[in-house]
């Protein structure tokens, strides 16, 4: 059953409840271990307690075995790491020279990823060496990886710069690489889908090289397109889709609140936050396991100062209640994911960037502070609580026009479909550039196609302006700049502020921020929370990209106001229809903060 939900009376919240229902739960549906299972490998699964499958997971493994690309689509906390996980070691088991990739979008996914394979591995009678390779990896370590990795664990922007671009170094892996696994598939769309699209056509390019032609393993939370999205993302029309749930679903209760009108003429209402913080603060305090998820970096913090007033008399709160958002040190992170699954954290407060799958142990509780944007995304963050029994979620509503229709129409979310993932990896913009790059991993044959695009233009433009040159039939890229280097899939300016605390004998850094945000919170004079901590930013030095601050205790917090212009350059004829001027474009988009706020706890 799932945790009392404390009492929405009339004297403490007079808001409305416009849902309050609960989705029963359901049993499991098992299926027995492959018949063609390494006995080690059984073995190493009943030493963690697994005697059978979940129906998923077998259909999963069949589909895998039979040498097809495959899509594992279903709910949180199903089990869809072991879809990947067993087959992958057992065609290992059987040639201990097959090799592995797994992609990540996050380096917190791989390292939680890593920890996973890591105990089942533990069992087995063969040393397979894996290991993640990112940004954080230290230099020692990564000859070794390129030489004997079994399972390379990355994420798409290492893949992109730091792998492709040096093949030559990685040889035993494209030779022998037999799998490719993509984890959470349903961030792969949009205009980071279409880079990572493309990426891939590169990696495929390489792999054929060196003569693999690996099996690509897709594992996604729900949504709409899951066969489509991976045929588009990979470039292969034979993929099996396994989309039905073996695994048991815990007991949930869903909650809707609207808070109460404080202006009925304007519809303002009173804070989603304050009213998140009231419903919060008690679970927390008895224990339950809960977390917060807030739209923006600023809000968690400003949550997490909340809660620990809230809780400080009688918790340890600073211990027991935890912030989890960009900007925080990996380190620092990985010690509060820790916290989490150890139970030493009662509760978190967190932007999406714990919507994903990371293990963050068995939270109870879900409040949701606004609507995340999407279908997909809100179910995500509902179903980070109840990952091993019932649960209870509560999506608290702000005056925004797209919350107030969500909060006063929850049939509509209920009976809705998650969105689709659309992706366009032929866009001209993105797909010179990833010309660009593959010319620089391997000369191109006259009409050779990246992928299924046709880029033999492209290639008589890069001739053009000096950047390509062919020879006896072939391209080759003619520039010493590395092109992959100019290409930020997720853009996000390359180079991030480095966030130092000056109150140290040794100046210590504390955190990062990327480049476009931090003008909003890292401008002179600006208040700073980290970790409901008080920094005030003394100088902030664009060239050395170095904001320096100090610890201080002051009542308030600082927000930047910004101004965006958005100019249009050039106008293309657009899409007939809809009754609506709908054009393609180009637009100069300038985003300024001229001034900021200081506001009051």
């Amino acid at each position: 059953m799932p945790p009392t939900l404390p009492p929405f009376d009339a004297a403490d919240f007079q808001g409305e409840i416009t849902l309050d229902r609960v989705i029963q739960s359901s049993p499991p549906q098992y299926s027995p271990l492959p018949a063609d299972l390494r006995p080690e490998l059984a073995a190493a699964l009943a030493s963690r307690g697994i005697t059978r499958l979940y129906s998923h997971q077998a259909e999963a493994y069949a589909a895998v075995r039979r040498g097809r690309h495959l899509a594992v689509v279903t709910p949180t906390a199903s089990g869809k790491t072991l879809c990947y996980n067993l087959p992958v070691l057992q065609r290992m088991l059987e040639d201990p020279q097959r090799r592995a990739m797994y992609l990540f979008p996050t380096k917190a996914l791989a390292q939680d990823q890593l920890a996973e394979l890591g105990a089942l591995k533990g069992g087995l009678p063969i040393d397979l060496r894996v290991d993640t390779y990112d940004g954080d990896t230290a230099p020692g370590r990564r000859t070794a990886i390129r030489e004997a990795g079994h399972i390379v664990m990355t994420n798409p922007d290492m893949l992109h710069t730091g792998i492709l671009p040096h093949h030559t170094r990685w040889r035993r892996l494209f030779s022998s690489l037999e799998f490719v696994v993509i984890d959470e598939l349903h961030t792969y769309r949009g205009l980071f889908g279409s880079q990572v699209a493309n990426v891939l056509r590169r990696l495929k390019r390489v792999c054929a090289f060196y003569g693999s032609h690996p099996t690509f393993i897709c594992a996604s939370a729900t949504i709409a397109n899951p066969r489509e999205l991976a045929q588009r993302l990979l470039e292969e029309d034979d993929i099996a889709l396994v989309d039905r749930s073996g695994a048991p679903r815990g007991e949930r209760r869903l909650i809707f609140y609207n808070p109460p009108l404080l202006n009925r003429e304007l519809g303002v209402r009173r804070s989603s936050m304050l009213e998140a913080r009231r419903i919060a603060a008690p679970w927390i305090r008895a224990g339950i396991q809960t977390i917060v998820f807030c739209r923006s970096r600023l809000q968690v913090e400003v949550m997490l100062s909340y809660l620990r007033q809230d809780l400080a008399p009688r918790l340890d709160a600073n211990q027991r209640v935890r912030g989890y958002r960009a900007g925080y040190l990996p380190l620092h992170r990985r010690e509060i994911e820790a916290g989490l699954r150890a139970g030493g954290i009662t509760g978190v407060v967190s932007t999406n960037a714990l919507e994903l799958g990371i293990d963050i142990g068995s939270l109870e509780t879900s409040v949701l502070v606004g609507y995340p944007g999407t279908i997909s995304s809100t179910w995500q963050q509902l179903g980070r609580a109840g990952r091993r029994a019932g649960s209870v979620g509560v999506f608290v509503a702000s005056s925004s026009p797209l919350d107030q229709f969500i909060v006063r129409h929850p049939d509509y979310f209920l009976n809705a479909n998650p969105e689709e993932g659309l992706i366009d990896p032929d866009n001209l913009l993105i797909l010179a550039g990833h010309l660009q790059a593959g010319l620089f991993e391997l000369p191109f044959e006259d009409q050779e196609k990246l992928g299924r695009a046709d880029v033999n233009d492209l290639l008589q433009v890069f001739q053009e302006d000096g950047s390509a040159t062919r020879s006896a039939g072939r391209w080759f890229w003619s520039r010493q700049a590395f092109p992959a280097e100019e290409i930020h899939l997720r853009r996000i300016a390359a180079d991030n502020v480095i966030i130092i605390d000056t109150s140290h004998p040794r100046p210590q850094v504390l955190g990062e921020m990327d480049q476009f945000s931090t003008p909003v919170f890292l401008h002179e004079e600006a208040v700073y929370l980290h970790e409901g901590a008080q920094f005030h930013v003394d100088r902030l030095d664009w060239d050395e990209k170095k904001a320096y601050v100090r610890p201080v205790e002051v009542d308030y917090y600082t927000d930047a106001l910004s101004s965006v212009a958005v100019q249009v350059l050039d106008t293309f004829a657009g899409p007939d229809g809809c009754g609506l001027a709908r054009h393609h474009g180009e637009v100069k988009i300038t985003s300024l903060a001229s001034m900021f706020k200081k506001i009051r706890f």
